[in-house]
């Protein structure tokens, strides 16, 4: 079953932290706009500046990759990295469409094997691929520096 046949911003109810959730492909107005999701998102995507000269250099390394992000709208590094890592794409106007929100419960499964063959062991995790879909680096969690300087890190190590 491929991605477009699923239900988007799909709401369950997640055991393992007893509450409702979304899971699978996410629009980022339905991630945005989930209440939980939504209490930390707003401010922290208005607070946020990411820092200009790792942007100016950003902004000449970015072409026509793509990301995942894979996240839990339960997950308190997911409701601070993820509104963050969004306003840093927004100020380098990367195309929304080559953005793929995946959510994940709480035993960071989602359904019909969508992250199957990621690995993925902590959320968010943020993975950059080139035009090509290969992939070129990832965030875990949180930065090691800053979300940008990451990046940065990222795409310069790019061939």
């Amino acid at each position: 079953m491929n991605v477009s046949a699923q239900e988007v911003n799909k709401k369950i109810h997640d055991q393992v932290h007893n509450k409702d959730i979304l899971i699978n492909a996410c629009t980022r107005e339905g991630m945005a706009t989930f209440p939980e999701f939504k209490e930390m998102y707003d401010p922290l995507y208005v607070a946020y500046t990411p820092d200009a000269v790792t942007m100016i250099e950003l902004k000449k390394l970015i072409k026509k990759e793509k990301i995942k992000i894979v996240f839990g709208t339960w997950c308190g590094d997911s409701k601070v990295n993820v509104p963050n890592f969004l306003k840093i794409m927004d100020a380098l106007h990367f195309k929304e469409k080559n953005i793929e929100l995946i959510a994940v419960d709480g035993n960071k499964k989602a359904e019909n094997g969508i992250i199957d063959g990621l690995d993925i062991k902590m959320v968010p995790t943020f993975i950059i691929y080139d035009h090509k879909g290969i992939e070129l680096g990832r965030i875990i969690e949180g930065p090691k520096t800053t979300l940008e300087g990451d990046l940065l890190a990222i795409y310069k190590k790019k061939p």
